[in-house]
């Protein structure tokens, strides 16, 4: 078989599965696992084998003409180099475990053979997104994320929150959806074609007529699905979704496809400088405020989010300085180690069978109740702080190292500023990073909140895969030596200077972090957390999302007196727990102007228009009534009637010759 026949199975095989699932999952539930989960570990299996076959070589494109446009025509085209087959396997190995898990996870969910089947599509797309060599179908892979997203999020349709999140993730995306598409007809009528190959060669011949123009309608769209600043407010309210949707979508798609569509067109937006520069603020504002929005956080998940839009940042500023390989090979990197962080936490959740267990101010005991999550989930912290020799120190340090060379003016791809924009926030984000790391480790495994009962070890299905995900979060980054080949040929390795800044940086944060939990644990003989009864706990078998969607009712605690992230960030921390209240800014300037436009609307449709509708059917129907009552039936007034014409008629003719006469 071709690899050029293995690549087009790859995102086929998915939805193929989530055809089946929807089809089946009623008639034959029997079906249904095995139909989330077999198809997709094919499709990683064909993207290993199409990753092996390209072996970061030549380039593997080819084209089909799909319809004939009259103009720029529309290709399914294959455009596979060394980083796209090796996202392909990421979006395989990711999904695969999140089908895996979340079969013990959501094992009482009725409506678990439509989200099975949704995360299979949702899969599908982002391997067409990551495969495809036409923008026009990368499109649809891209849109089809939109909306699964929009299904998978309002999983729990039952609580408002997960309605009002789901609604919110689908209209803020949208919102730089709508400019991305203008980008790329834009693109399009400048370059001459959809095709990656020919508007890359339209770059290379200096053929892009707006290049700034076309970069920044892009960047619009790659913010709203990536979360970056200012579209990244709903990625922390798609909390409200199931755990394992929100490692999918965290880990190997939605946020992923920015990331890797910008990496994938980064010529284009290097013709900009200015478009450069923009991207690289808006990454750096991006990593500080949200590391310091999760330093704040009381609720497990939304630290995870924040801390996902900050590694985004990351992503982000190294491309802003122009090095793909390093932004890609943090992408890989983080996509290990977030998937294991949110599958941990779901694991935790799951545990307990408590509906009280999304905030650390209510955790206790559990490093010893659940030994799988505690420990993996500890390798998945100590990556994300950029520890070394875990994955995360080894792709935070490429993109430093990216950073220094631009602003040290070693690369000219990027200004000079941008350089030295990104490495400073990348420094203050790496201090932030372990402080909040530390601070989740401490209060969720070492915590003094009011215990949940004890229900068991956790279903082989989710602490297998939690083990899986271990692997590369500890040893990824050990193989930089060996990705050059896949990245463009540029050096990944570490250099002195940044390794010293950035984990010291990291060393520091955790280190204060620390102490001053001790203090505050020292000076506190109970957290206010302990002291809240536990409002409810759920039968042992009872389905964790259940548990899950119900915690999102419940008030959250009283300010915990034991929390370093309240006293290290002193008077911050209400702004930076509220997001630095961007939704309030946001409902200001946008939501509340378009509800009233559309009151006033209502309003002229109603009052207005509808009054002159209503006056022109009673001037009809009054009229009517009065035709009606002449229609007697008695021949002689009708004559009569006639003859009294007319008789008018002729007196007004005499009448009008006199006057034309005296005239």
């Amino acid at each position: 078989m071709t690899t050029t026949t293995l690549a087009v199975l790859v995102p086929l095989l998915p939805f193929l599965g989530a055809v089946a699932g929807l089809l089946l999952g009623r008639t034959a539930p029997g079906f249904v696992r095995p139909l989330a989960v077999l198809p997709v570990l094919a499709a990683t299996a064909l993207a290993v084998a199409v990753a092996v076959r390209q072996g970061g070589g030549k380039t593997i494109d080819a084209a089909t003409r799909l319809t004939p446009t009259g103009s720029v025509p529309i290709d399914l085209a294959l455009y596979i180099d060394g980083f796209a087959a090796l996202v392909a396997v990421l979006v395989g190995v990711v999904a695969t475990c999140v089908q895996i898990y979340s079969t013990g996870y959501l094992r009482e969910d009725p409506r678990y053979p439509s989200y099975a089947a949704l995360v299979s599509l949702f899969t599908s797309a982002m391997l067409l997104v990551v495969y495809s060599g036409d923008l026009m179908v990368l499109l649809v892979g891209w849109e089809i994320m939109g909306i699964c997203s929009y299904f998978l999020v309002g999983h729990y349709w039952e609580t408002p929150e997960a309605r009002a999140a789901s609604l919110k993730a689908f209209l803020v995306t949208k919102l730089g959806d709508v400019p991305f598409l203008i980008g790329l007809f834009a693109l399009a009528a400048d370059a001459g074609t959809f095709r990656i190959t020919g508007v890359l060669g339209a770059v290379a011949s200096g053929g892009l007529d707006h290049p700034t123009l076309i970069a920044l309608l892009l960047l619009a769209g790659v913010a709203g699905k990536s979360a970056q600043f200012p579209l990244h407010t709903w990625l922390p309210d798609a909390m409200a979704g199931p755990t394992p949707v929100s490692a999918l979508i965290h880990a190997a798609t939605m946020v992923a496809a920015g990331i890797y569509f910008t990496a994938r067109l980064l010529p284009v937006f290097a013709e900009s400088a200015a478009a450069m520069t923009v991207l690289a603020v808006m990454a750096a504002i991006t990593m500080v405020g949200s590391a310091l929005a999760a330093l704040a956080q009381d609720d497990i998940k939304r630290v995870l989010a924040y801390s996902t839009i900050g590694q985004l940042g990351y992503m982000a500023g190294a491309l802003a300085v122009g090095d793909r390989g390093a932004a890609v090979f943090h992408l890989l990197s983080h996509a290990a180690f977030k998937a294991l962080l949110f599958l941990a936490a779901g694991t935790v959740i799951h545990a307990a069978g408590t509906n009280s267990l999304t905030a650390m101010s209510r955790m206790s005991g559990l490093a010893k109740r659940v030994p799988d999550a505690y420990w993996t989930m500890t390798v998945a912290l100590l990556a994300l702080a950029a520890i070394p020799p875990f994955a995360g120190f080894f792709s935070k340090e490429a993109v430093l190292v990216a950073a220094e060379h631009t602003a040290l003016g070693d690369r000219t791809v990027a200004p000079a500023g941008a350089g030295w924009t990104v490495l400073v926030a990348g420094l203050l984000t790496a201090l932030l990073t372990a402080a909040y790391a530390l601070r989740l480790w401490l209060r969720t495994f070492r915590g003094r909140g009011a215990e949940a009962p004890d229900h068991g070890r956790q279903p082989i299905a989710m602490t297998s895969v939690l083990w899986v995900l271990a692997v590369p979060s500890l040893g990824f980054g050990l193989t930089v030596t060996y990705l050059d080949d896949w990245f463009d040929g540029n050096a990944l390795t570490p250099t002195l200077t940044t390794a010293v800044l950035g984990t010291g940086l990291a060393a520091a944060g955790a280190a204060v972090t620390y102490a001053v939990w001790r203090t505050l644990a020292a000076r506190t003989p109970a957290t206010a957390a302990a002291r809240v009864p536990a409002p409810h706990v759920a039968h042992p078998d009872a389905d964790a999302g259940l548990v899950e969607a119900e915690a999102l009712t419940l008030p959250q605690p009283a300010e915990d007196p034991a929390d370093p992230g309240r006293a290290l960030l002193g008077p911050l921390h209400g702004p930076a727990a509220d997001g630095f209240h961007l939704d309030a800014v946001y409902r200001t300037a946008f939501v509340r102007p378009v509800l009233a436009a559309a009151s006033l609307v209502r309003f002229l449709d109603r009052e207005v228009v509808d009054t002159y509708v209503r006056g022109a059917g009673a001037s009809a129907k009054g009229l009517g009534w009065l035709v009606r009552r002449a229609q007697t039936g008695n021949v002689q007034t009708y004559l009569s009637a006639l003859l009294a014409g007319s008789v008018v008629l002729a007196i007004a003719a005499v009448a009008l010759a006199n006057a034309v006469a005296g005239a």
